[in-house]
């Protein structure tokens, strides 16, 4: 009996530790995938085809830790984030809307300086970074060919040790977002993340999204802690993400 009790003890705290350690997703379903939500001090990679909801779960986890009194950085590439859809997401956006610093280069070399920037203005109040999407200009970068492939990716590996450094030394989580491509192999086309090993080198969780018959799922990829492959389904709503 006595030792029962001590076998609960132990899984309670662990159980509070992860949850000291990690933030609301914004999202009870995510917040089940994730067991407790995004850890602090990492990267969290969120990658998938147009439409498939990144941008809706990152609205969803400024939503959370905005409404807690921090202030987000938000680093919008593609013009994704939308008032509107936010003013849907969260009904208390007014006050919300205050504590999220919107940043938005128009190439690579500005989100570079933008990224280098973050290590000067990041501070306690800071409760969340978000990059949606970082690789929208490196794939502009490798298509165009004006540099090497060596020094685009040298370069890109750069923005996000800089992420990495700040999550790590500020103890917050950073969310990020890529897109995919389809590659033929064989007689088969596979789908890959664009930014692959760099992005998964720099990431400790990465989530892939998928359309289902009209739903979504979010697939665990990789995890420190977590099972590769847990999954969970989910359908876009007007407030947000609800289970199916």
């Amino acid at each position: 009996m006595f030792g029962r009790r001590i076998a609960i003890y132990l899984n309670i705290t662990t159980i509070l530790l992860r949850m000291a350690d990690r933030i609301g997703t914004g999202s009870g379903i995510l917040d089940r995938l994730l067991e407790g939500g995004y850890e602090k001090g990492i990267i969290t990679t969120i990658y998938g085809p147009a439409g498939s909801g990144k941008t809706n779960l990152c609205m969803l986890c400024v939503k959370e830790v905005a409404e807690e009194g921090k202030t987000v950085i938000y680093v919008d590439t593609e013009g994704s984030f939308s008032v509107d859809r936010f003013m849907q997401v969260c009904k208390n956006y007014k006050k919300v809307l205050e504590r999220i610093m919107l940043l938005r280069p128009v190439s690579f070399l500005e989100q570079k300086k933008a990224l280098n920037e973050l290590r000067k203005i990041v501070n306690e109040q800071i409760g969340l970074i978000v990059v949606d999407t970082i690789s929208t200009f490196y794939r502009l970068e490798v298509g165009d060919g004006r540099e090497s492939i060596y020094d685009t990716n040298r370069q890109f590996g750069q923005q996000l040790s800089a992420l990495f450094e700040i999550a790590s030394k500020n103890n917050i989580p950073v969310l990020v977002t890529s897109q995919v491509y389809s590659s033929m192999k064989g007689d088969d086309s596979e789908i890959r993340i664009v930014g692959g090993d760099i992005l998964r080198h720099s990431s400790k969780c990465m989530i892939e999204l998928k359309k289902e018959n009209g739903n979504r799922s979010a697939v665990i990829i990789y995890h420190r802690s977590i099972p590769e492959g847990k999954k969970v389904v989910f359908r876009i709503t007007e407030s947000g993400i609800a289970a199916v």
